[in-house]
């Protein structure tokens, strides 16, 4: 266990740190020239998604306002179960909605509504139900929920297990999490807010492992990343699951992978990351985490980069790094680790057009040996303390190998990307999106803009 964060604040707390942040970097050109000289497919891959829509009982409020109020995509999280039917777990105002699915992608069935769940934390699926990683109402010192995994068996509900409380000192007011099973156990990765003990009113992570029947068992730890700005976990057949966190302290992308993240967590990527400078959170706004047949793993995020790193000399406990940025907005970039327990030589970035903002990076595999590699762009970008605004210019998908490399044109797709991707048994890729152009041209004040119909994209290898 590693002490706690000197600051209290968190990525949503709108009263973030605000360091200056530079102007623009100097004119720059997408990295698309390097599909025509790098070793394109000889044949042009049809990265066309095609989707089927799914109408809602409730209705969904689809943006979630971040940093400085920015516009983020509320996270939908889609599963497949053994079996190959789907899973869709979004939020409504009676609480987190599950729709069963065909693998067709078409409705099933009726929703089953987990009351008072506020949050769509992560989701597995099972052949007889799913479980749901999500925030209950609890009573603590600051008024906050709790993080909980809530099984549902054949439409009932058959353990609600909660992993923050009064004995251990912590609540989850958001989760900002991933949960992942390998058939024997759940890991549930997460925000969570120090309620006294040592680390009373401080950010940190937890990584929990709980059995099938929702016992908690051994491994994991109770304080780990601080703050956390992103987190990205891979379940293993055994051992400690791969997880990644970004931390505002050490400043940067690290391997926490059954360490927490001690000092000597592997470095991915060296990044800034005070409030909202980092480029939004794993698995909802930005990053994914994957694994190749041979036991590599790969993982896209947001980037600023890095012009300098160094240890900060303010900061009288030693941990603290400071970061100067290598651009002004954030581009795609992707890392690649030999193992589970190592870092990479270094970061490969992607994109590098000055003044464009990239947000919303995910990753998923993409037939045998490639991966699509997706991004919302922003032109015009006009940035302040670490979060930007501009005009939406497009969704776009991208194929590349396990070096980086483009294997395909760049293609602007219709198609949005809201949250989890899941894989089906023919490797195609399947998500639930709601079906909207996005806007990133002011911050969002107010509530959220709702929707009562959920689009069920799939792309075929």
């Amino acid at each position: 266990m590693r002490s706690a964060r000197r600051t209290t604040r968190h990525r949503r707390i709108r009263a973030a740190r605000k360091p200056a942040i530079g102007a623009l970097a100097a004119a720059g050109v997408l990295a698309g020239a390097w599909y025509a000289t790098a070793g394109a497919a000889t044949v042009a891959p049809n990265l066309a998604p095609t989707s089927t829509a799914v109408t809602l009982t409730a209705k969904f409020p689809y943006l979630s306002a971040g940093y400085n109020n920015t516009r983020e995509w509320t996270r939908t999280a889609t599963a497949v179960a053994p079996n190959g039917t789907l899973r869709v777990a979004w939020p409504a105002a009676d609480g987190v909605h599950v729709t069963p699915l065909t693998a067709a992608g078409k409705r099933s069935g009726a929703d089953t509504v987990v009351k008072g769940a506020k949050e769509v934390g992560g989701l597995i699926a099972h052949d007889d139900g799913f479980a749901l990683l999500t925030r209950v109402s609890d009573t603590n010192k600051w008024k906050e929920t709790a993080a909980a995994i809530v099984r549902f068996t054949k439409g009932r509900q058959t353990f609600r297990t909660k992993l923050t409380g009064t004995a251990s000192h912590d609540t989850a007011p958001l989760l900002d999490g991933q949960l992942t099973w390998n058939g024997t156990k759940y890991g549930a990765y997460f925000v969570v807010h120090g309620a006294g003990g040592f680390a009373d009113g401080h950010y940190g992570d937890k990584l929990t492992y709980l059995s099938a029947k929702g016992a908690k068992l051994s491994g994991g730890w109770s304080w780990g990343c601080s703050h956390n700005e992103g987190i990205a976990l891979h379940a293993e057949t055994s051992g400690a699951f791969t997880s990644l966190c970004f931390d505002d302290w050490r400043s940067g992308l690290f391997v926490t992978t059954g360490i927490g993240a001690p000092d000597t967590a592997p470095v991915v990527q060296r990044e800034q990351c005070w409030a909202g400078y980092c480029g939004g959170t794993f698995p909802g706004r930005t990053g994914d985490l994957v694994k190749s047949s041979t036991g590599r793993y790969a993982t896209a995020f947001a980037s600023r980069g890095a012009a300098s790193a160094k240890k900060n000399p303010d900061d009288s406990s030693g941990r603290g790094w400071t970061v100067k940025p290598k651009t002004g907005t954030h581009q795609v970039a992707v890392a690649f680790m030999k193992n589970r327990n190592s870092g990479p030589g270094k970061a490969l970035h992607l994109t590098a057009a000055a003044g464009t903002e990239n947000v919303n990076v995910h990753l998923a595999p993409y037939g045998k040996d490639r991966l699509l590699l997706s991004w919302e762009s922003l032109k015009n970008a006009k940035c302040a303390d670490g979060t930007c605004t501009g005009t939406f210019t497009g969704t776009h998908l991208r194929l590349i190998d396990w070096t980086g490399k483009f294997q395909s044109a760049d293609k602007v797709v219709s198609t949005r990307i809201t949250g989890d991707i899941a894989v089906l048994k023919d490797g195609s890729l399947t998500w639930a999106y709601a079906p909207v152009t996005p806007t990133y041209a002011k911050a969002l004040t107010g509530a959220s803009p709702t929707t009562t119909t959920l689009r069920i994209a799939r792309l075929k290898p």
